[in-house]
């Protein structure tokens, strides 16, 4: 259901990762050459292209959350592989995470920034740290009731998902790239 109303409103994009975005990823010189050798194959300048990416993008990034879901499962998988849960059980899990992410920090954030006009207080940095401290708390919760991790383990565990989940939204973001590209 979340997925339905992430995918049919203009809400925060948490799983799109525009044009600008990608140019300041780790990978932004690998792709500024592809970008350039796209843009010159559709005969239009930067700011076009950027127009044209932008566009298809958003609507991929709805299309593929569920890849994201995969990626961030894995790291899932390695931490907890002592607890006995199959793979798809991580996965679950995952799926809880990104429906957390779409309610809390797309759905309800927008809500909350359009009904008290917050949005000219909010930034990258702010709107990072509200992410790390939602996906946080959702993953000390998560690993304390699903997994059973206790005392220092949960709380090292859980920083080191967050990290995880980190490279999982670089890989997410560069296949994101990689797909937006072939179908422009």
């Amino acid at each position: 259901m979340l997925n339905l109303i992430y995918f049919f409103f203009p809400l925060i994009q948490l799983f799109n990762a525009s044009l600008n975005t990608q140019l300041m990823s780790p990978f932004s010189e690998f792709y500024k050459t592809i970008i350039a050798t796209k843009a010159v194959t559709l005969g239009v300048d930067i700011n076009s292209f950027t127009m044209l990416y932008n566009l298809k993008t958003a609507t991929l990034a709805k299309l593929m959350v569920m890849i994201f879901v995969v990626l961030s499962s894995l790291p899932l998988n390695l931490l907890y592989w002592k607890k006995n849960k199959f793979f798809m059980d991580h996965v679950g899990f995952a799926v809880e995470l990104a429906s957390f992410n779409l309610f809390i920090n797309a759905i309800v954030l927008t809500v909350v920034v359009r009904l008290f006009g917050l949005g000219l207080y909010l930034d990258e940095t702010i709107l990072t740290l509200f992410f790390i401290s939602t996906n946080l708390y959702f993953v000390l919760r998560g690993s304390y009731t699903f997994y059973h991790e206790r005392g220092w383990r949960l709380v090292a565990k859980s920083a080191i998902l967050i990290l995880f989940l980190k490279i999982a939204l670089e890989i997410y973001r560069s296949i994101l790239f990689f797909v937006t590209i072939l179908m422009l």
